[in-house]
C-alpha cells in the first residue's frame, strides 16, 4: 500500500486527500441519519418506515446535485466546487439537528441529498485527473471505500456517543465536517485535466448538455449498472442497523460494534478487489465480488448471536464493497473528458434515484411480517447480486484510459 503513496507527488497525494475525506465525511453525515432512525421515529411518534422515507428523499434528490455541481465543476473548476459541496451538506447537516418536526426533517434531507450528490462526481474527477493511470484500481478502491470509512465513523459515534449526544447531537457533531474546507482551500490544487482543457468549451450550460447527449448510449448503460450497484449496498446496508436493534433487540454498544466489524470488513474488499481489477480487469473482479456476496446470505442474515452476525456482516461488506472499490476507476475510465465530471456522478445518482425506495421498501416488508428483516433482506441480496453480474458481463470496460490530459 504504501509503495502507492510513494510514487505521487505531492499536489496528487494532497487531492486525493481532499477526494477521499470529502467522499467519507459525507458517507458519515449520511450513515449519521440511517443510525438514528429508530430514535428519530420514536421523538416524532411515528413508525421506521416513515422515518426512513428520508433515506428515499435524499438519494431520489443526488441526481440533481449530481447534475448541478458537475456543470459548476467543468465551468469553474473541480476545487471550488468540491468545497462548495463540503460546506452545503455540513450546513444542511446542523440544520437538521434543530427540526422541530418529521416534516422539516425530511424537507432538510431532501437538501441533503442535493449537495451530497455532487461531492462524488467532483471528487473523483478531482483525484483520478490528477493520478497517474498506474495504480489507478488500488486508488479507485480506496477511494470509493471513503464511504466505508464514514460508515464506520457513524458507527463509532452512534457506539460511544449516542447515549449521551441523542439524535440531535449526533448531527451537530457531524457538521463539523466542513472544517475539510480549509484543506482544501490551503492544499490542494487545480485538476490539470482541467486547467489543460478549453475553458471556452466549457462555459455554457448548453454546450455541456450537448456534450452529455452525445453520449446518452453510454449514460444508459452506467445507469443501469449503477441501479445494480446501489441496490446492492442500500440494500445491504441501510436497514441493518435497525434490523439488528429491532429484530434481535441488541442495544446501542453491540449495534455500533457490529457495525464497525462490518465496514472493517468493507474497506478490505474495496482496497483488495480494487487492486485485484488491475490483473483481472473491472469487469471479472466485480462479477466475481457479486458472485462470492451469494453464500454469505444466510451467515448474514439469519444468524442469531451478535458474534455470527458480525462475522456474517464482515465478510457480507468485504463482497459488497469489493466490487464498489472498482467504480471510480471503471465509471471515469467510460467517461470522455469534456464530461468527466458530470457523466460519472449524473450516471451514479439516477442509479441511486432509481432504486431510492429501497430502505422504505425493506421497512415496510419487513414490519408487515412482525419486524422480521431476515426475510426481504435476503432475498433482496440475492436478486441484485445476480443482476449486477448479468449487467456488469454485458458492458464495456475501458482499463488504464488515459484520465490526465483533456480534449
Amino acid at each position: 500500500m504504501l509503495s502507492y503513496f510513494r510514487m505521487l507527488t505531492r499536489p496528487q497525494l494532497h487531492a486525493y486527500l481532499a477526494a477521499l475525506g470529502g467522499w467519507s465525511l459525507d458517507a458519515f453525515d449520511f450513515f449519521i441519519f440511517v443510525f438514528c432512525l429508530k430514535s428519530i421515529s420514536s421523538e416524532f411518534h411515528t413508525d421506521v418506515k416513515a422515518v426512513a422515507e428520508g433515506i428515499f428523499l435524499t438519494l431520489a434528490f443526488r441526481p440533481l446535485g449530481a447534475l448541478v455541481f458537475g456543470w459548476l465543476a467543468e465551468k469553474y473548476g473541480r476545487r471550488p466546487i468540491l468545497m462548495l459541496n463540503v460546506v452545503s451538506y455540513s450546513a444542511v447537516q446542523l440544520a437538521t439537528a434543530f427540526a422541530p418536526n418529521l416534516a422539516t426533517l425530511l424537507v432538510l434531507r431532501a437538501v441533503f441529498g442535493f449537495a451530497m450528490g455532487g461531492e462524488w462526481g467532483v471528487g473523483a474527477a478531482l483525484a483520478l485527473e490528477t493520478l497517474p493511470a498506474k495504480g489507478r484500481g488500488f486508488f479507485s478502491g480506496l477511494l470509493q471505500e471513503g464511504y466505508v470509512l464514514g460508515y464506520f465513523l457513524a458507527s463509532l459515534l452512534f457506539w460511544c456517543a449516542f447515549d449521551r449526544l441523542g439524535w440531535r447531537g449526533m448531527f451537530i457533531v457531524s457538521a463539523a465536517s466542513a472544517v475539510l474546507v480549509m484543506y482544501i482551500r490551503y492544499g490542494v490544487e487545480e485538476s490539470p485535466a482541467w486547467l489543460a482543457g478549453a475553458a471556452a468549451k466549457r462555459a455554457s450550460a448548453a454546450a455541456v448538455w450537448a456534450a452529455v447527449k452525445n453520449y446518452l448510449p453510454t449514460l444508459g448503460y452506467l445507469v443501469l449498472l449503477m441501479a445494480c450497484f446501489n441496490a446492492f449496498s442500500h440494500g445491504s446496508q441501510d436497514m441493518y442497523p435497525t434490523f439488528l436493534q429491532v429484530q434481535h433487540g441488541f442495544s446501542t454498544a453491540t449495534t455500533g460494534s457490529i457495525a464497525m466489524v462490518m465496514n472493517v470488513g468493507a474497506l478490505v474488499g474495496g482496497i483488495c478487489f480494487g487492486t485485484l481489477s488491475e490483473r483481472l480487469g473491472r469487469k471479472r473482479a466485480i462479477m466475481l465480488a457479486g458472485f462470492l456476496a451469494l453464500p454469505m446470505i444466510p451467515l448474514w442474515a439469519w444468524s442469531h448471536t451478535a458474534v455470527m452476525l458480525a462475522v456474517g456482516g464482515f465478510l457480507m461488506q468485504f463482497m459488497v464493497q469489493g466490487a464498489w472499490g472498482i467504480v471510480p476507476a471503471h465509471l471515469n475510465e467510460l467517461s470522455p473528458p469534456a464530461v468527466r465530471a458530470i457523466l460519472p456522478g449524473f450516471a451514479y445518482q439516477l442509479g441511486n434515484l432509481a432504486m431510492a425506495r429501497m430502505g422504505p421498501f425493506q421497512a415496510g416488508i419487513a414490519e408487515s411480517h412482525g419486524g422480521n428483516f431476515s426475510y426481504i433482506l435476503s432475498w433482496t441480496l440475492a436478486v441484485v447480486a445476480i443482476a449486477l453480474i448479468v449487467v456488469t458481463a454485458f458492458g464495456p470496460e475501458a482499463r488504464a484510459a488515459e484520465l490526465r490530459v483533456s480534449s
